[in-house]
């Protein structure tokens, strides 16, 4: 919207605007949209529009609940919506006639995430098709309910902290507070992870050919410190770190030294273009949402590594695994590893 304001192309409709009144506009857009149900409203009319069934994420939940595992679904959503989205996403992939209610032990809708995980309140049992509800203290499995807390749902399941995995895909609403503030294990689905690993296969050679520029321009960093360090011991008589540059006289190491910058300017010029480029296959504007420049990890990711004990693109995923698989994170590797071996070495 703000590139659309700076180009000229914001709706005549919607009146001259600066900067602050087009923020006013998109929120009062999004009260509507939200707080007054338009947008839910719209998509439980056409949900084949708004939702792109994935048939394998029923059979992954029904796998995990063959095996024993007590699964429940705690949502945002009203019981109106959650109803219609899950009867339409689940109920035509699930065999011998089940329905979406009958993988879960226990349904709770408008949970208000993250104050669930926070605060307790009060618990509603659903007991009409019509979203009717009447009060209750404790969940019963098979129970449909509005509201309470997290600690409800311990309570009634008398299970606590890492005996229960929580999925969700909001680093902040579902993942961080259930962390912080109960100790569950936690899972953070971020479907944008396919079309990045993907934008990363694709980008490889590009990503070989500039790590291979960075590395000349450092080794020639590296030659032109030195003979830079070279004429800074030469004024107070010490000799360089190297034998070659020591020999080397005052005019020939200035001339190297300019030579040098001239071929890292150069260098430079070629990998400027090739930096900004680096994750344009993913997002022409943004580059990559794991990565910030070439190597560090964005700020997503430090979160999503803080979090989230496990993260993955999509659900279904853990299909392709037994629901009894214990998941190990990988080795991480610290910034002195790679000379470990070395040192070892050198230490015979």
């Amino acid at each position: 919207m703000v590139d659309r304001l700076d180009d000229g192309t914001i709706p005549a409709d919607l009146g001259p605007l600066d900067y602050k009144g087009l923020y006013k506009a998109v929120g009062k857009a999004l009260f509507w949209a939200h707080v007054e149900g338009r947008l839910k409203s719209e998509i439980m009319s056409k949900p084949e529009q708004f939702v792109e069934p994935d048939p394998e994420l029923p059979l992954a939940l029904l796998d995990q609940k063959e095996a024993g595992k007590k699964l429940l679904l705690i949502t945002n959503s009203d019981y109106l919506y959650t109803d219609k989205m899950m009867h339409h996403s689940f109920n035509r992939f699930l065999p011998n006639d089940m329905g979406w209610r009958d993988l879960f032990d226990i349904v709770i809708v408008s949970a208000r995430k993250p104050e669930f995980f926070q605060t307790s309140h009060p618990m509603y049992e659903v007991v009409t098709g019509e979203g009717l509800m009447k009060p209750c203290f404790k969940a019963q499995t098979g129970g449909l309910y509005s509201g309470g807390s997290a600690q409800m749902v311990e309570n009634s399941l008398n299970i606590h902290g890492d005996e229960i995995l929580f999925v969700g895909d909001h680093i902040y609403t579902d993942v961080s507070q259930s962390k912080v503030h109960l100790r569950w294990r936690t899972a953070l689905i971020c479907r944008e992870l396919e079309d990045e690993y993907n934008a990363l296969i694709g980008s490889r050679i590009h990503r070989e050919s500039l790590v291979e520029l960075i590395n000349q321009k450092e080794v020639l960093g590296d030659l032109f410190n030195q003979l830079r360090l070279a004429l800074q011991r030469r004024s107070n008589d010490r000799p360089a770190q190297t034998l070659a540059a020591t020999n080397m006289k005052d005019e020939d190491l200035t001339e190297s030294m300019q030579k040098l910058l001239i071929v890292m300017q150069r260098l430079d010029e070629k990998i400027a273009p090739m930096l900004e480029a680096d994750g344009e296959l993913f997002n022409s504007r943004w580059g990559f949402i794991s990565r910030a420049g070439l190597w560090d990890k964005s700020h997503l990711m430090r979160q999503i590594e803080k979090y989230a004990d496990i993260y993955t693109s999509r659900v279904s995923n853990f299909l392709y695994y037994t629901p009894f698989m214990y998941f190990r994170s990988q080795e991480q590797n610290l910034a002195h590893d790679s000379y470990s071996h070395l040192c070892s070495q050198s230490s015979y």
